[in-house]
């Protein structure tokens, strides 16, 4: 019987599952995967789709739709964001949700991968429109989630105030209240502490790391940063609290550079107040496409996917590329960057600090015992750490880059619980 190995599965150029899918046939290959495992692997468990009538302000009523997608729950509950955004889809919400399947294997933290999605502008909704949006979501997908089913988190533009919506909601629904069924919530009613920097926090720890296996030293390091929402600004922060000179940034509407450095804590300032940094006066402006290319030692690409494409690979002169989006870098300039031996840490292992950060936020709720922000931050450095490490040897041993180093750690790790676990019944 022919098997999706066997297959091509005609999807859009750029589609992101058909990027997802083309990884892990990839690896598949490399490591001789039994057909029936990346079967399994190239399937998503389940996937959702709800649509949502909402009231508006003006009392009109505006349905919009919403997916919630579990890829696999081989190694414990589904983990992942959700996002809200005008342009998501179905297929990229499915890629994200194989992704996170990947990143927790990564980091060997015992969860599925899931992802979701509202097709939704946020700037085109008032904060009562927001929450009656989110409740409804909540309400639609409540068969779904569970402390021990499936665990949403904050994503593109959903924050700790949109998981306590969703948490209320859930524990509404089932008459008590349940902090565990969402991470990432205010600290407040179940968060953790560090969790809102663990995102940027693990993205510098990861360059701290790849740096280090070229004989570079952070300190003095020039950074590039691609986004200045939580995962840039608060990478960013880190970086210069590690020595490292951050000397362009920017944000959807534009970026800004100073060959000096640029003051990152007077930047957040600037952008609390509703602000794009692309006004900031204080700084060179300049475009996106400009920014990706500025002459540095370290290039953070902390925006939406395929922001790294081969029209632009060969212009980019970072020496290392560490990925804190999910997907910023598409096949073709993935292979470009690495013919001219450019180091790409990739996504599933640059930016697992949220998701590790997510589990210990679980863990302490489960147990209604919290720790402080020291130790958090400590446990998410060791994770990484070996995380690095674990991938950086298997790209020396296969002769690999880290992108198939970290896919071939992950696949071993999911085929193993597979193998075990069997097919019921």
């Amino acid at each position: 019987m022919p098997t999706a190995l066997d297959k091509e599965e005609i999807l859009p150029k750029n589609n992101p599952w058909q990027q997802a899918l083309g990884q892990l046939q990839g690896v598949a290959q490399k490591i001789n995967l039994e057909p029936w495992i990346y079967d399994r692997l190239a399937h998503c468990k389940r996937s959702v789709t709800v649509s949502m009538p909402v009231r508006m302000d003006d009392g009109s009523i505006q349905t919009f739709e919403g997916y919630r997608v579990q890829h696999n729950l081989d190694r414990g509950p589904a983990k992942g964001g959700l996002r809200f955004h005008h342009e998501v889809t179905l297929d990229e919400v499915k890629a994200l949700a194989f992704w996170m399947t990947i990143k927790c294997a990564v980091v060997n933290i015992p969860y599925g991968g899931a992802k979701g999605g509202i097709v939704c502008d946020p700037k085109k909704l008032s904060r009562g429109e927001m929450e009656r949006l989110t409740r409804k979501f909540a309400s639609e997908i409540s068969f779904l989630i569970g402390p021990d089913k499936d665990i949403p988190a904050p994503d593109v533009n959903t924050d700790p105030q949109i998981m306590a919506w969703i948490m209320d909601t859930y524990s509404m629904n089932i008459g008590y209240t349940v902090p565990g069924v969402v991470t990432g919530k205010p600290i407040n009613i179940g968060g953790s502490e560090g969790r809102r920097e663990a995102t940027g926090r693990g993205v510098a720890v990861a360059t701290f790391e790849a740096l280090k296996t070229l004989g570079r030293d952070i300190k003095g390091s020039r950074v590039v940063i691609q986004g200045f929402g939580n995962v840039g600004s608060n990478a960013a922060r880190t970086f210069i609290q590690m020595g490292a000179e951050v000397i362009a940034v920017s944000d959807w509407k534009g970026g800004l550079y100073d060959k000096n450095g640029l003051d990152i804590d007077d930047l957040r300032l600037y952008k609390k107040d509703g602000r794009s940094i692309a006004d900031y006066p204080r700084a060179e402006h300049l475009s996106n496409a400009q920014l990706l290319e500025c002459p540095c030692d370290v290039l953070v690409p902390c925006a939406l996917q395929g922001q790294i494409t081969k029209d632009n690979a060969q212009s980019i002169k970072a020496e290392v590329i560490v990925e804190g989006a999910n997907g910023p870098t598409t096949p073709e300039a993935d292979r470009l960057l690495r013919e001219r031996g450019v180091l790409v840490v990739p996504d599933i292992l640059a930016n697992a600090g949220g998701v590790t950060v997510s589990y210990f936020e679980w863990v302490q709720d489960l147990q209604a015992f919290f720790w402080n922000a020291d130790d958090v931050n400590r446990k998410l450095t060791d994770i990484m750490t070996r995380a690095f490490a674990e991938v950086y040897a298997i790209s020396r041993r296969e002769q690999v880059d880290l992108r198939l180093a970290a896919y071939i750690l992950a696949i071993e790790r999911i085929s193993k619980a597979l193998l075990v676990r069997g097919i019921y019944p």
